[in-house]
């Protein structure tokens, strides 16, 4: 009797010992969007101690997504132009992208950008600044409207990207820009520049005054000036999409009511012409840049005198020279037709920072109606924060993801991380190359190290930092542990 040819077939495969799924190379797939998100006028420009309300739009706010698909695992990269999207909110949006796709939380990553003139995504209203403080609520807050519109926005940009997925070839390289790092924190001569809004003074104080150049002793931390960026081309070579890290906060010179990306935008835009890949009507090239290792670190030299600038000029000057040396590096990445992808997420509990007696008592005083001549301009700001710290709960989970995209490690923080501690990270990492994405699936404030710490400065003080004062330590090791077991 002959067996069908069907069944012939099979057993061929089940005796070779080869499984279906087997008989075929997987395929590398890549999909990529961006999606606007600017707010309605009207909203708060957070980023600084004042919040002026929105005026006009000076270049839109977006979401820029890259989706990657190995065959077997699938991730997806959502980068927001927004100053520190809260974890409620980005939970809110891995949760629609999970009904929506199928994609777990664990392989979706989500990062602001950090631009200091985007609309506020902190409270429910859409105005001030921490009346809903990320990740130390009671309870799960109501959404807002623009919450819950920032949040579907990033779930459609996932949709859109995995509706574009095609086959694609990856690769990653690397550049350098250390004409526009600096570090922020200095060792300077004056107790006076160097008081903090608790009644006490630090060795080191944040952004310096540029006019007083011989107060500067020394800068408290280094820079990290490596762009690292990970590149999608089609099958074809046509440019699909670029994701791009470097560590700088964020460049500013903008004009009062103006919405805008910053220099991310301008990086994403020019990189869009250099490559070129920008009119297929079908996948659009879609540059990204995330930020990096950059909670002490901007674009302001303090040794040299400042030089007068129009707005958006140094933004655009910055943005337009990094994606430069990106082209330039671009030129010389090699791209290969399949590479292992891998993500993983895990909480870890910190405790939080908590005010003693005596700075509660200190904060009470300055805000007292006869409360004197005042020690700090900005004392009665982290007063308030005082008795919110004293109120909160006492330890807090942060999520931290690692993923793998072949032998190029990418982590991913919560929170506005110091570059000291990226470049840890970089040199222990076990992997070619590796780097971290900063304010990532949530943002609870600064992380200086524990060595920062006891310098002080801005970054230091209770409200600007909310977690215990290891918690580099505690994130640091975590990640490694999770880039090894991808090994």
């Amino acid at each position: 009797m002959k067996m069908p040819i069907n069944r012939l077939l099979l057993a061929a495969i089940c005796w070779t010992g080869l499984g279906l799924a087997e008989a075929a190379e997987p395929v590398f797939r890549a999909g990529a969007d961006r999606t606007d998100i600017t707010p309605e006028l009207g909203i708060v420009i957070v980023g600084n101690f004042v919040t002026p309300a929105s005026t006009h739009v000076h270049d839109p706010l977006y979401a820029r997504t890259l989706v990657l698909d190995d065959g077997t695992t699938r991730l997806a990269f959502v980068v927001v132009d927004n100053v520190g999207l809260p974890r409620f909110v980005c939970d809110a949006a891995k949760e629609l992208i999970r009904e929506k796709t199928g994609l777990p939380p664990a392989n979706v990553l989500i990062s602001s950008t950090h631009t200091h003139s985007a609309g506020s995504a902190r409270d429910r209203v859409g105005g001030g600044t921490d009346e809903i403080r990320d990740g130390f609520e009671q309870a799960a807050p109501v959404l807002g409207p623009y919450q819950r519109f920032l949040a579907t926005r990033m779930a459609d940009s996932v949709r859109n990207a995995l509706q574009r997925l095609e086959p694609a070839k990856v690769g990653w390289g690397t550049g350098s820009a250390p004409a526009h790092v600096f570090n922020r924190r200095w060792h300077v001569k004056t107790e006076e520049l160097r008081r903090n809004p608790f009644g006490g003074t630090d060795a080191v104080r944040m952004n310096p005054p540029a006019a007083n150049q011989e107060e500067l002793l020394r800068p408290a931390g280094p820079t990290d000036p490596e762009i690292v960026f990970l590149s999608v081309q089609a099958a074809n070579g046509r440019p699909l999409a670029l994701l791009a890290n470097y560590s700088l906060h964020y460049v500013g010179g903008t004009v009062a009511g103006a919405l805008s990306a910053d220099y991310f935008g301008v990086f994403a835009e020019r990189l869009r012409e250099l490559v070129g890949g920008g009119d297929a009507a079908a996948a659009p090239f879609v540059g990204i840049m995330a930020n990096g290792t950059s909670g002490d670190v901007n674009n302001i030299d303090f040794r040299a005198r400042p030089v007068p600038a129009a707005p958006y000029e140094k933004m655009r000057r910055v943005g337009e020279a990094v994606a430069a040396e990106v082209h330039r590096a671009y030129g010389n990445v090699v791209h290969v037709p399949w590479v292992k992808l891998d993500a993983r997420l895990e909480e870890v509990r910190l405790a939080t920072r908590r005010p003693s007696a005596e700075l509660v008592a200190y904060a009470q005083s300055r805000l007292a109606p006869a409360a004197g001549k005042a020690w700090h301009p900005n004392e009665k700001l982290y007063a308030r924060h005082v008795l919110r710290a004293a109120a909160g709960p006492a330890e807090v989970d942060v999520p931290v993801q690692a993923i793998r995209v072949g032998d190029l490690g990418i982590a991913a923080l919560p929170i506005e991380v110091f570059a000291e501690t990226g470049l840890e990270l970089k040199a222990k990492a076990p992997w070619a190359k590796a780097f971290t994405i900063s304010i990532a699936n949530g943002a609870f404030g600064y992380m200086p190290t524990p060595a920062q710490h006891q310098l002080g400065g801005y970054e230091s003080w209770l409200g600007t930092n909310r977690v215990e004062s290891e918690a580099s330590v505690k994130m640091t090791d975590r990640v490694l542990k999770l880039w090894q077991e991808m090994k």
